[in-house]
């Protein structure tokens, strides 16, 4: 039976924010943590950020770029890596910052003891549900996010005769400029972020009762002997709207204007819509354990297999809750973040962690919330033009290893192992393509093109010769790894490393697919694929491993979170048991020695590293280091703990889940390549693979019994599983269920 929900038996702890059970619409976020006395209902809006877009291109790049490289030529690094840090890094030297928005505590009056306590997030329907008894009368709340209605929606019930009383606020601590009431049943909070140049917010709660009082007094809400009340709760930033306050108004008042049963039942049918395209099964029975007494369990050595396929359940809902056409892409933490000061901002880390957020987008049939990133690609163009020409002299668009809500593509930080890294907007415009790749979209393809284009033309100008005649990036990174100098110092700054090329090889050859796609630009395609041909080659070195920079060199830190040389193997394309069986066995031995010396120590790592095994169609080791993540980076409610927290190892696992049952090229697909031997009876529905295709699986014993596939487009290719392999030839909308 497909497990349909976490649980607990108790409230989450007021003050660990990672026990709270998190909704969202994409704009608008929520946890939840199921007080019974007091509730707290922690609010995220996805454009609260530190303040307004600044110009921080540094003007002294350009002109000492040069001396930079030649020093780095000279192998005088570290005076190479003290003139980066002085003139590559950007003025000023951070980006905005990603904040929570308020707090909206309940209180409850006359609550007695408390009996029969559950609270659950009911993933088939997108609920949270609070319910318990309390001197022999039952309460209930219940709390969703909807997109149509754009407000969280918080419902508190009773049987009780007496009713419901309590009094409720919003709480921004000393970071707000005024709270107070708005009308008789409206609270608020509203400020500016970031002083004259910031960003300003208003939150707003509404009460509604059919029987009992609902006053506003100062900035409380104060609800006497209702047996039904409803609260709605939206915000709005001036990243949007010219008046926040009155635009959250304008939300409130029509959502009151509607029975809440038809805003709760026209939400319940919008995520169903999208929720139910995908189902996993590993044929097990439903536990009757909570999900933290569950977790608990694979943490001292257990296994569960129902959990593992909650996990996947947990995950594609989470896309879904924090990236949604219209909304900001999911940041380092989806859209759910308590501080106003988070780790790394919770900004979009672009050298592998925002990327990583959108590994299941395509493969999980959510194709509508990869929208987000893609909008994010555009705002970032204007910009990373700008970066391009002012700081480097080059056309085209470039951006590093962060960006932030404008679309900020200067450097971020002045961390040599990672700031001086051009890479970011080349491996975004990847998403681009991938997304083409699963569905053929033509006009988006046209639409996002120039995006591809720009990123391309910037290495047309950036690209230099090395000793050696092949095209390297310089200055660069191997994000976010050290190397050790003959006199025993650490260094950062490199002419070349691996993943830089990986990364190009990708970017140019989806250029010139997409230019015969679109029948444009063939002498452009031309000249990408003279650059292709020039970019150093995946080398094996001395220890049987892919090597990281272009020559051998001694690590710092053997067992590094990045592994970042291993981008071809996966998201790339360019190693597979398949196609290059000696560079795979090499990425194997890689993957060895990394673990060896404590990789996978951080989730988003360990995530990654399951990828990377079912990529090499080793079921053994991604299901093993799937257990990992649960025991080591797991946290009670399920987010990844990096740590902290970070969603995108959930994200990354999600992915790696599906890559287990199914991979794909443009003209093959490769079933249940990374089964387990544990899993040996299941069924999968509705992954999707390059081409347009949707996939059901069942299999028994192991063994593959069926594979229903189906078309969205015109498909001609081979379908793998094990060593068998059948040609299919579907027409758009046709299906074809095959037995192996």
């Amino acid at each position: 039976m497909a497990e349909n929900k976490l649980w607990y038996k108790k409230p989450a702890n007021t003050y660990r924010w990672t026990e709270a059970l998190p909704v969202g619409n994409g704009r608008l976020g929520a946890m939840i943590f199921g007080g019974t006395h007091h509730e707290r209902i922690q609010l995220n809006e996805d454009s609260c950020w530190s303040g307004g877009f600044r110009n921080r291109n540094n003007p002294d790049a350009v002109k000492n770029l040069q001396r930079i490289r030649s020093l780095l030529r000279e192998g005088k690094i570290k005076e190479a890596e003290e003139l980066s840090r002085y003139a590559l890094t950007a003025t000023p030297e951070f980006q905005r910052v990603y904040q929570a928005l308020a707090d909206l505590h309940i209180q409850y009056k006359d609550i007695g003891g408390v009996q029969d306590y559950t609270r659950c997030l009911l993933l088939d329907e997108g609920l949270a549900v609070t319910e318990f008894t309390a001197n022999g009368y039952s309460y209930r709340r219940e709390v969703f996010a909807s997109v149509q209605d754009d407000v969280i929606a918080i419902k508190m019930s009773t049987n009780n005769p007496a009713g419901i009383s309590f009094d409720a606020r919003l709480v921004r601590n000393r970071l707000c400029e005024s709270s107070g009431a708005a009308g008789d049943n409206i609270i608020y909070v509203d400020g500016v972020n970031g002083g004259t140049n910031g960003i300003s917010f208003c939150c707003m709660t509404s009460a509604h009762a059919a029987r009992g009082e609902i006053s506003t007094v100062g900035e409380y809400i104060v609800c006497k002997n209702a047996r039904e009340v409803v609260l709605y709760v939206t915000a709005a930033t001036s990243f949007r709207q010219q008046n926040s306050a009155y635009s959250c108004v304008k939300t409130l008042t029509a959502v009151s204007h509607k029975d809440f049963n038809s805003v709760r039942n026209a939400h319940i049918e919008h995520y169903k819509a999208i929720e139910s395209r995908v189902s996993f099964d590993l044929a097990t029975s439903e536990s009757d354990l909570p999900t933290d007494e569950r977790l608990a369990l694979v943490k001292e050595g257990g296994t569960d297999l129902g959990l593992i396929a909650l996990y996947f359940r947990y995950g594609r809902y989470l896309l879904m809750s924090c990236s949604r056409p219209g909304s900001l892409p999911a940041n380092l933490q989806g859209i759910w973040c308590q501080d106003f000061l988070p780790a790394w901002d919770s900004k979009y880390t672009i050298n592998i962690n925002a990327q990583m957020n959108y590994w299941p987008a395509e493969i999980c049939n959510l194709q509508e919330c990869h929208r987000p990133l893609f909008e994010h690609i555009k705002r970032m163009h204007p910009n990373g033009v700008a970066t391009a020409s002012k700081m480097y002299g080059a056309k085209g668009f470039v951006a590093h290893h962060n960006t932030d809500l404008w679309g900020d593509t200067a450097p971020q930080d002045t961390w040599i192992g990672s700031t001086y890294w051009v890479m970011g907007a080349a491996w975004l415009c990847l998403h681009i393509w991938e997304h083409y790749e699963y569905t053929l979209d033509k006009k988006f393809l046209e639409e996002h093109f120039y995006l591809i284009k720009d990123a391309c033309l910037f290495f047309e100008d950036f690209l230099i010769e090395n000793q050696n005649g092949e095209l390297v990036v310089s200055p660069t990174i191997s994000p976010e790894n050290t190397y050790v100098l003959p006199d025993g110092k650490h260094a950062w700054l490199t002419e070349g490393c691996a993943m830089d090329s990986q990364i190009l090889v990708e970017l140019f050859d989806a250029f010139e697919q997409a230019c015969k796609v679109l029948d444009c630009d063939r002498e452009l395609a031309a000249k990408a694929a003279e650059m292709r041909a020039k970019l150093p080659p995946i080398k094996i070195g001395q220890n049987g491993g892919i090597m990281e920079w272009l020559e051998e060199k001694v690590e710092a830190e053997p067992g590094h979170r990045h592994i970042s040389h291993l981008f071809a193997l996966f998201p790339g394309n360019g190693i597979s048991p398949e196609t290059t069986p000696d560079l795979a066995q090499a990425a194997r031995k890689t993957l060895e020695l990394r673990l060896s010396q404590g990789g996978g120590h951080t989730g988003w790592s360990r995530a990654w590293i399951i990828n990377f095994y079912a990529r090499l169609g080793d079921g053994k080791e991604t299901y093993f280091h799937l257990n990992e993540l649960l025991r080591h980076s797991t946290l009670p409610n399920l987010f990844d703990d990096h740590p902290p927290f970070q969603i995108d190892g959930n994200f990354g696992a999600t992915a790696a889940i599906a890559h287990m049952f199914v991979q794909s090229s443009q003209n093959h697909v490769y079933l249940l390549k990374a089964l387990p031997e544990e899993w040996q009876n299941g069924s999968f529905k509705g992954l999707c693979a390059k081409g347009g295709l949707v996939i059901d699986l069942t299999w028994k014993c192991g063994i593959l019994l069926t594979a229903n596939i189906t078309a969205k487009a015109d498909y001609t290719g081979i379908i793998v599983f094990g060593g068998q392999q059948k040609q299919i030839n579907l027409a758009k909308g046709e299906s074809v269920i095959l037995k192996f």
